[in-house]
């Protein structure tokens, strides 16, 4: 720390640019966290069991130090046919609903066999589970147990990209109810800070092409492209003076 004075800013606000936040809509193969607790201590029982909150009191934290992903054993996943299968309740069918609504939908059924002021609900994504492809420095799934994340945290959970990353050309694909749809995105520019792009969704995919210099097999900066043609040249050299 320095006494630089008072004529110095002590800091500098930049620009506040407002989030664009849509509401997320259930899709098949979401895992879903569902909650049930009511004041009777056997339908508790019942949906102890059928929603594995044993396992995961049991588990603790094991699941995630190993890279695991702790909601995959005590979670519902979203069928093909849209419908998640709960303890007394059956199927109940989720799929282009929010988070909200599901709760809603399942409070609802629930009503059937215990009174609504004697029941709680929760229901809320199994984190936000993604995909790295391409040059970043750990490429796999991820899943960040968290209700969103931004496109920038989720690069720096891979690792941040390589030196040789094409970082105005990265390709998102995100599914849709009416199917999957890739885009171009050019992180580069600040405009993302208030698209629809800031924040990933779950089971988004990225991926970050190389540059050229990887497909030349260059160097990646001026220094280490000269020390190329410095050895290159070297050898070329020996070979032939060995020849003479």
């Amino acid at each position: 720390m320095q006494e630089l004075g008072s004529e110095d800013p002590l800091y500098r606000e930049l620009q506040t640019v407002p989030y664009r936040s849509e509401d997320y809509f259930l899709q098949y193969n979401d895992v879903v966290d569902i909650q049930i607790r009511t004041t009777s201590p056997e339908l508790n029982a019942l949906f102890e069991v059928g929603t594995g909150q044993q396992g995961m009191n049991m588990a603790g934290g094991q699941g995630l130090m190993n890279g695991g992903d702790i909601f995959f054993m005590t979670g519902f996943t979203v069928s093909e046919d849209g419908v998640v299968e709960l303890p007394l309740l059956g199927e109940v069918a989720i799929l282009g609903l929010t988070t909200q609504q599901a709760k809603e939908l399942i409070e609802e059924r629930l009503t059937e066999y215990v009174n609504r002021d004697d029941l709680y609900v929760r229901v809320r994504l199994g984190g936000i589970r993604f995909s790295a492809l391409g040059e970043f420095v750990r490429n796999g799934n991820f899943t960040i147990l968290q209700n969103q994340i931004t496109i920038y945290q989720a690069i720096a959970h891979a690792g941040d990209m390589t030196p040789v990353a094409k970082r105005n050309e990265v390709v998102l694909v995100r599914q849709y109810p009416e199917g999957t749809k890739s885009f171009r995105i050019n992180l580069n520019d600040k405009r993302i800070l208030e698209s629809e792009f800031f924040f990933i969704r779950p089971n988004d995919m990225l991926y970050a092409e190389p540059m050229k210099v990887r497909e030349l097999g260059t160097g990646v900066n001026f220094v280490q492209t000269f020390q190329l043609a410095v050895t290159t040249l070297s050898a070329v050299l020996l070979v032939l003076n060995a020849i003479n």
